[in-house]
């Protein structure tokens, strides 16, 4: 249940390899043993991209792959964290003096915005230090989640370490602000499905108030992550922020268009739902409102009669002050049709019929036909590597995670697997001209995993 918090299993250490691993590298870092261990999944968004934050709903599944942090609590402030991954060097701090450099999202900092998060939540002074050793095996800047899942690990280790309880819900929605400290303006989808996921089924998100309902996927189709190689960090990238903030200008344009009051609107769920109308309806509103040519800050002032000074202080970001187009049409089509296809998703799934598998394959493809085209959040080898999966048997293919690199997600029946597996493999990661060294775990199968857990030693 949402309601309560992550579970706690006893586990016998031996038996499982790599937690065993994780013990043994522990002792011999920090001279003990740790008293209990945390894992956060990392996630793929079957269908629903870049819309979280716009207010809609969204269609992941945890994966199998996670963050993993042995932990023990010691009774000084020092708050000390190693990596089993030698390209993460150590790092140690004061836990009661947490400085988080927007600046360079290093490995260290995701941690630091779970253990924040935590702590401001609670408004707590003193706290106690803790030796954590984290071993991941979610792919890096590969749209799988990596770093959200560490923050959800780091704030569910700082919770069980303080001794103190909240719902899953609670946990995803601190997780979620709290990863905004690293300057990544996102929308709680990571972290909602790392806590609630449950193995067996994907999960359709919805915000406001946070909540999760199972939606069953095919049995006779398997989701199949096959990554490009290409790296994008989304923290270190001003891309991201900037597709949030054209989103934000399109809700407030498509509010003034409308007569609403538009300075308090942030997200253009919000513009739909004062409306009442439906997706399809906003979807004319857009046409009618907005124009296809990029909008400059000028023309918005003016749209919105404000000046640049006020434009500037009082509704970009930071980090979007010296952005000189905003194209509000595309993104807010997106938007509205991505929302519409994840209804339609979950619709199918309910409704099972015959030809389930190639309608939700459909969806898929025309997901990333928005993505690519309306959207902007594609590159030249996740356009290459959706047009190979589908050569070889997908019914859809799709980015999934922010884009501009990353992975895909495919719906691939599950009879055509083993060919797929190895013409996809064969088609794109052995090329003589792939010069990025394909990952270990480029390509693989996945089905729905289970959220964050405590393991305790028995």
């Amino acid at each position: 249940m949402a309601t309560e918090g992550p579970a706690t299993r006893r586990v016998q250490v031996a038996e499982h390899p790599r937690l065993l691993k994780l013990k043994e590298m522990f002792n011999s870092k920090f001279g003990s043993i740790p008293k209990f261990y945390v894992r956060a999944p990392g996630r793929v968004n079957i269908i629903g991209e870049h819309i979280d934050y716009c207010g809609y709903s969204v269609l992941p599944m945890a994966v199998e792959q996670d963050m993993l942090i042995a932990v023990e609590p010691v009774k000084t402030p020092t708050l000390q964290l190693a990596n089993t991954n030698p390209l993460y060097p150590d790092f140690s701090t004061n836990a009661n003096n947490i400085q988080i450099d927007k600046t360079k999202p290093l490995w260290h900092n995701y941690f630091l915005c779970g253990f924040k998060g935590i702590q401001e939540h609670f408004g707590l002074s003193n706290l106690t230090g803790m030796n954590c050793f984290v071993d991941g095996n979610i792919p890096p800047s590969s749209g799988l989640s990596s770093s959200s899942a560490l923050v959800c690990c780091a704030g569910l280790v700082t919770l069980t370490v303080l001794g103190m309880n909240l719902s899953k819900v609670e946990l995803a929605e601190i997780c979620a602000k709290s990863e905004r400290y690293i300057g990544t303006e996102g929308g709680g989808m990571d972290q909602s499905i790392s806590f609630l996921a449950e193995e067996g089924t994907a999960k359709l998100i919805e915000f406001s108030p946070l909540r999760a309902t199972d939606v069953k996927l095919p049995s006779g189709a398997v989701f199949v992550i096959a990554n490009s190689c290409v790296k994008m960090n989304k923290a270190a990238t001003s891309h991201f922020n900037i597709r949030v903030m054209e989103c934000r200008l399109a809700a407030k344009l498509l509010a003034k268009y409308k007569s609403l009051q538009w300075d308090k609107v942030l997200q253009l769920e919000e513009v739909q739902a004062k409306l009442g109308v439906s997706l399809e309806e906003m979807l004319l509103v857009t046409e009618d409102a907005l124009h296809s040519e990029p909008y400059s800050p000028e023309e918005i002032c003016r749209c919105l009669g404000i000046s640049l000074e006020e434009f500037r202080t009082q509704i970009l970001s930071p980090n979007t002050q010296d952005v000189l187009i905003f194209k509000l049409y595309q993104r807010a089509k997106h938007v509205f049709s991505e929302a519409a296809r994840v209804l339609q998703f979950k619709k199918i799934c309910e409704e099972a019929p015959d030809d389930m598998v190639q309608l939700l394959g459909e969806l898929m493809n025309q997901s990333h036909m928005s993505c690519r085209d309306m959207y902007e959040c594609s590159c030249p080898e996740l356009d290459q590597l959706v047009d190979i999966c589908r050569k070889f048997g997908a019914h859809g293919s799709r980015l999934t995670g922010a884009g501009w690199g990353g992975c895909t997600v495919s719906i691939v029946p599950t009879d055509k697997l083993p060919s797929f597996l190895a013409n996809v493999h064969e088609a794109y990661y052995q090329r003589s001209d792939l010069s990025l060294a394909p990952e270990k775990q480029s390509l693989f199968a996945t089905k729905p995993g289970g959220g964050a857990l405590v393991f305790l030693e028995a």
